[in-house]
């Protein structure tokens, strides 16, 4: 049910977002569009938060901790999983409600509710899962990102130039769900392994039609 990876977002450390940002514009060519130096700044912690687009078909966010009254959460995963580490894959999915119905009803757990916005050229749907793995501390664990885009031909229509971008909203969501999550101390998987039936073989390999 997922049709591709919509961006990758890389947690670093505070003095090497300047590294990683020249890194991934300079060398790899990708374009910043977004640049957000205090994602919650009335908030005892926070994070920075820096997007780069690929061709208008991929994205990579750079997220780093902004430490105040409390350690942020940022800091606690770089700690765990060091500079430059995967925080979350977005994958990009034809209808996120049924993507999400069928998550759930496999045993899988979303982190929050769905978060809908408008970031240029139509309505953005997305919602996080729970970390992959039950560390006791949701802060430290690396997630999945499920969103809904509308059809490239609605964006041509609209006669807007389609390319990812990374609102506000969409960072103070993910950001704030897991303070909630650190809060009540929901250190729950995504998904308990329980659910997959115990009879359960792999499946032989299909060759890709060409």
């Amino acid at each position: 049910m997922l049709k591709k990876v919509d961006h990758v977002t890389y947690a670093v450390l505070p003095e090497r977002m300047r590294f990683w940002l020249w890194y991934h514009i300079e060398v790899e060519g990708g374009r910043l569009v977004t640049k957000l130096d205090d994602v919650t700044p009335d908030a005892p912690s926070s994070m920075t938060l820096c997007c780069i687009d690929y061709d208008d078909e991929f994205g990579i966010a750079l997220v780093s901790g902004i430490d105040r009254v409390k350690r942020s959460q940022v800091s606690v995963f770089v700690e765990r999983h060091g500079d430059h580490a995967v925080q979350h894959v977005a994958y990009g999915v034809e209808n996120l409600d049924d993507f999400v119905n069928r998550l759930c009803s496999l045993g899988g757990r979303m982190r929050g509710e769905m978060i809908t916005r408008h970031d240029g050229f139509g309505l953005v749907k997305q919602g996080f899962g729970k970390g992959y793995a039950a560390s006791g501390d949701p802060a430290a664990d690396s997630f999945p990102e499920y969103l809904e885009r509308p059809p490239r031909a609605r964006r041509k229509k609209a006669r807007m130039r389609p390319h990812i971008t990374f609102s506000v909203t969409a960072g103070r969501g993910f950001y704030e769900q897991l303070e909630r999550a650190r809060a009540t101390a929901d250190a729950e998987p995504l998904i308990d392994e329980s659910s997959m039936p115990s009879d359960w073989t792999i499946p032989e390999p299909q060759t890709k039609t060409p």
